[in-house]
């Protein structure tokens, strides 16, 4: 006979220590692991904009999940505020309390915050407005044999703006490093600090790597990017329902006295990793 003290309870313990940060365009969830004696099926994560108690039910639930964490993405880049709660489900069905509520704001978009003064493409998921998007890059060395040297106001991206930035990992690409240029005036020089948009709709699956980033010759941050999918060398819009896309977002501040009145070129040398897909890429001001 079984030891009552490892005799399985009625029904499994709620989930303990649920937290929620808010990130751009989504909101990051982690929480305590069921306990060993929990024999776990999965996790139910119900959540509702706004506050206060989340009602349990199909229309509030966002995931079922075995793991104790769950991004929540596809927010506004305004900024959405929710509220959270779990709930357990072990392997017999039986479902646990529901956790207590948690609230998380995601980030607002420097795109929503700012106004822009150099702009690559659309802030909408999709890369469909670039060159060679959405399957076309065997031709990039044909069509960008120098690489990409964009002048905002003058070119156009479906013809000016690759949809992958190559990396010295990709063959197709001749396996060397990529350099984007993107060039823009400015009647004069910032009166404060501005902000750089990089929305990427997929990466590279294994090895996205890094870039390094430079505004008028000087060196400002090696950006890292996210692990993707790697569809996106192939599927231009990671808003349809369903999409295998994974879209990641870098958005940084960049020192006004790295800008000068008159022209200005914005850098990026992929020297490291895979391609990067473009959604849009953006320089704001702020107001």
């Amino acid at each position: 006979m079984l030891n009552a003290q490892f005799a399985p309870s009625p029904e499994p313990r709620p989930v303990a220590n649920l937290r929620a940060t808010g990130h751009l365009k989504r909101n990051d969830l982690v929480w305590t692991p069921a306990p060993w004696s929990t024999v776990l099926d999965h996790y139910r994560v119900y959540g509702m904009r706004g506050t206060g108690k989340v009602p349990i039910g199909p229309e509030t639930l966002l995931a079922k999940t075995p793991y104790p964490h769950y991004e929540h993405r596809g927010l506004d880049a305004g900024g959405e505020r929710w509220t959270y709660q779990i709930v357990v489900i072990d392997a017999a069905g039986s479902a646990s309390i529901t956790s207590n509520p948690v609230e998380a704001t995601s980030t607002r978009s420097v795109t929503v915050s700012g106004s822009p003064i150099a702009i690559v493409g659309t802030f909408d998921g999709k890369g469909l407005e670039m060159a060679l998007s959405p399957n076309g890059y065997s031709r990039y060395p044909t069509t960008f044999p120098d690489d990409v040297d964009f002048r905002h106001g003058a070119d156009s991206a479906s013809s000016g703006w690759s949809y992958l930035q190559p990396g010295p990992a990709d063959a197709w690409a001749g396996r060397r490093n990529h350099l984007f240029r993107l060039r823009f005036d400015l009647s004069t020089v910032p009166a404060q600090d501005v902000d750089l948009a990089l929305w990427l709709i997929d990466s590279h699956a294994s090895i996205p790597g890094s870039a390094v980033l430079s505004v008028n010759g000087t060196t400002v941050d090696r950006l890292a990017f996210a692990l993707g999918a790697t569809k996106g060398s192939t599927i231009g819009d990671s808003t349809v329902p369903g999409s295998p896309l994974k879209p990641s977002y870098i958005e940084r501040p960049l020192a006004r006295e790295l800008f000068r009145q008159g022209g200005n070129v914005l850098e990026l040398f992929k020297d490291d990793g895979s391609w990067i897909a473009y959604d849009a890429i953006g320089v704001y001001a702020r107001r």
